[in-house]
Order: structure tokens, then C-alpha cells, then sequence
């Protein structure tokens, strides 16, 4: 039996440079993907002042003292607000505060329905197509429209822009994923895996660093449209520099045959049977399992991630004060969760069998719950902190649920 993720990242050497190379394009194409999608709820405030989106409440006036957001925060009405002066100078003001049924629909359904239903078509076209073309053109696509979000003017322009976000960000995984398991033998393949999810980490913490710090520096007046501009005009550049120049690869073979979309559909047979064999994997208990925990794992991610910056700022922190944790925090716990959440279950594995990387799934989640929650219950700084255990633990899951679907799934 291959090792399926005891080898470090240091030994990725073996697959020889070219190969290397594939894998830092793949890893800054992800990187980028994480850093597009949340440019939203670190601008969101911002923003919905400028293009007047989301709830309208009462808030500190930029000029005023941080003591009193709290006494602003628990006025209800724009005339009472009006009201809240010290020595003449106006302490708060009635404004969009990017939250609420607006911000959800853009941050939520309008991305996320997009993203999870084109993966289904995008997955089929990795088989049937040139994945390094269509990675190349999905980068192009989701910076493109990272970039136009500087320039809206109202909210349906932002509704637009973040559907084309979620369907152009759709296709990178996919494609990225299967160039990896063709570039990288299966001795190194979960060391590859385990380098292109860094991304996640490096992006979101980008997000915060680059986010709170544009903003903050006001450029030419537009902070927030700059954090745009500057977020999307890497990808433009980085989708040329995969389309031509990465190698479409020879694709996986096992027992002499294709093991993909195209293979299958070159097999003797009808539609129908043919049909039947492509489906068949997900028809089975432990695809469908695995599929659904994720789902709820992903939701809970999702909702957090979307809600981080606007919480901190409601509990009084600046946005330099959520950068000051929130820019290293992800990427350093996070990093560390997916080697540590490798090592472990590599180790499970060996005692245990295969299935012992399940009980790593459950029991990651579970430890990593009460820290999480401490981001929520604890002040600053110890909410930022309680993050860190919460990240290294609960990111566990990611290395080990990547090995137990490529287990259970047809590469």
C-alpha cells in the first residue's frame, strides 16, 4: 500500500522542478481564489456607505472616540442618534453598516449556489478538456470581476459581479486537484495536496492584512475600490502565465485504462450504461456521508468567515486591531492544522486501517468546537487567540478528508 501522506513537502523535490513549478502556479491561483472571494466582509462597510446597501443603524462618527460606540450601537433611531453630541460635536451617525439581508444574499446564495452547482459541469469538463487551459481562463475570469467590483456603482452591479466570482472561482479546485494528481506520483501526491491547500490560509489572511490596510490608507479617497483593484489585477496576469505556459499533462491510467469522464465515455456501450457507470461512485453510502458532513462542516466555515470582520468591528475593535491577529493567525494555526491533521492520521492509519481517518474527522471537529466558540464568548485579545487552537485542530479535517474522498472516489 502507497504512502498516502507521510512524505513532507520536502519531498516534492522528486518530481523535478517543472513539476514544482506546475504546483507554486497552482498554490498562488488558490491563494489568489481565497483573497477575491473575502474582499467582501472586510469592505463591506465601506462599501454599502458608498453604494448604500444592508441595514442603516446608528454608529460612531469616525471622529469620536472609541468608548463610545457601545452608547451608539443601543440607539434605535436616526432622530435619537441625531441627537448624541458632546460640546456640540456630534459623537454618532445614522449610516449603512453592510450588514443584514442584503449582505447575506451577496456573501451567501449569490456566490455559494453559483460555486456549488458549476463544480458538477466544471468537475465533467476536467475530464473531457485541457485543464491548464480552463484553470488559465477561470483565473483570468474570477480576477476580472474581482477588479469590476472596484468600480460599482450600485447593488445589483454587485450582485452580478459576485455570481460571475463564484463561477468563475468554481473551477479551480477542480482543475487544479486533477493536474495535481497527474504532475505528482501517488507517493507524493498528498504532499502536493497538502502545499496547494496552504492557499486557503494564505489568502484569507491576506484578505485581512491587505484589506484593513488599503482601506485604512484611504487612497485617492477610495479605499475600499483600491482593495479591489489591487486584488484582482495579480490574477489577470497569473491566468495568462498558466494557460501558456503549464503543460497539459498525460492523464492518470490504472490497469491500462483512462480513469476519467473520457475513458468511461469511450468504452463500448450505450448512454445509458455509460451513465450508470459515472454515477455509480456517488451513488454509494459513503460518498453521500462524506458529502454531507462536509456540507455542514463548509456551512459553519462559511458563516464565520463571512461574519469575522463585521463581528470584531461590532464588538468595538478597529480595523487595524482585527488585522493585527487576523492577518497571521489563519495562516500560521491553519498551515499547521492540515501537516499536523496529516501526520496524525498517517499515523492512525498505520495502527488502525484505513477507517481510523474518520474518527481524526470526528474528533477534530469536536475538540476544536469549545475554542471556536471562544471567539464569540472571550474580549480582546483572548478571542483572537482562542482561534488558534480552534484553526490547528480544527483544520485537521483537511488533509484526511482529501485522502478519504480520493480514497473512496475514482481519480
Amino acid at each position: 500500500m502507497a504512502d498516502t501522506g507521510g512524505n513532507s513537502a520536502f519531498s516534492l523535490h522528486k518530481a523535478g522542478y517543472y513539476s514544482i513549478y506546475v504546483l507554486v502556479l497552482l498554490l498562488m491561483a488558490y491563494l489568489l481564489n481565497q483573497l477575491d472571494r473575502y474582499t467582501l466582509p472586510i469592505s463591506t462597510m465601506q462599501m454599502a456607505q458608498d453604494i448604500h446597501y444592508g441595514d442603516q443603524v446608528c454608529m460612531a462618527n469616525s471622529t469620536t472616540d472609541k468608548s463610545v460606540t457601545d452608547q451608539c450601537k443601543h440607539t434605535g433611531s436616526e432622530t435619537e442618534c441625531a441627537k448624541q453630541t458632546v460640546n456640540g460635536t456630534l459623537m454618532c451617525k445614522w449610516d449603512y453598516n453592510g450588514q443584514g439581508l442584503q449582505y447575506q444574499l451577496i456573501a451567501g446564495p449569490v456566490f455559494i449556489l453559483i460555486y456549488t452547482f458549476a463544480a458538477i459541469p466544471v468537475g465533467f469538463a476536467a475530464d473531457l478538456y485541457s485543464r491548464k487551459s480552463l484553470l488559465g481562463v477561470s483565473v483570468f475570469f474570477w480576477s476580472l470581476m474581482t477588479l469590476l467590483m472596484g468600480f460599482t456603482r450600485e447593488y445589483w452591479q454587485l450582485v452580478i459581479l459576485r455570481f460571475g466570482l463564484g463561477l468563475g472561482e468554481a473551477g479551480c479546485t477542480p482543475f487544479a486537484s486533477s493536474l495535481i494528481t497527474d504532475y505528482f506520483s501517488q507517493e507524493l501526491r498528498a504532499s502536493a495536496l497538502g502545499v496547494y491547500n496552504w492557499g486557503i490560509y494564505m489568502g484569507y489572511s491576506l484578505a485581512y492584512a491587505l484589506g484593513n490596510l488599503i482601506i485604512g490608507a484611504d487612497i485617492q479617497g477610495q479605499g475600499w475600490r483600491w482593495f479591489y483593484y489591487i486584488s484582482g489585477m495579480p490574477g489577470l496576469v497569473l491566468g495568462f502565465v498558466i494557460f501558456f505556459t503549464v503543460h497539459e499533462p498525460n492523464r492518470a491510467m490504472t490497469g491500462g485504462k483512462e480513469t476519467s469522464l473520457r475513458g468511461i465515455l469511450a468504452e463500448e456501450g450505450g448512454c445509458w450504461k455509460k451513465l450508470k457507470r459515472i454515477m455509480q461512485p456517488f451513488a454509494r453510502m459513503s460518498p453521500l456521508l462524506l458529502c454531507f458532513a462536509g456540507s455542514i462542516r463548509n456551512a459553519a466555515g462559511y458563516v464565520w468567515a463571512y461574519n469575522t470582520q463585521p463581528y470584531f468591528e461590532s464588538i468595538g475593535q478597529t480595523p487595524l486591531e482585527i488585522a493585527k491577529y487576523m492577518s497571521w493567525i489563519p495562516l500560521v494555526s491553519g498551515s499547521f492544522g492540515v501537516v499536523f491533521g496529516g501526520f496524525i492520521s498517517d499515523r492512525i492509519v498505520v495502527r488502525k486501517g484505513p477507517y481510523a481517518r474518520t474518527w481524526v474527522l470526528i474528533a477534530s471537529q469536536l475538540v476544536a468546537a469549545p475554542f471556536a466558540a471562544g471567539a464569540l464568548f472571550l474580549d480582546p485579545p483572548y478571542c483572537y487567540l482562542s482561534l488558534i487552537p480552534a484553526n490547528i485542530i480544527g483544520e485537521c479535517n483537511i488533509m484526511p478528508i482529501s485522502i478519504k474522498r480520493k480514497t473512496i472516489l475514482p481519480h
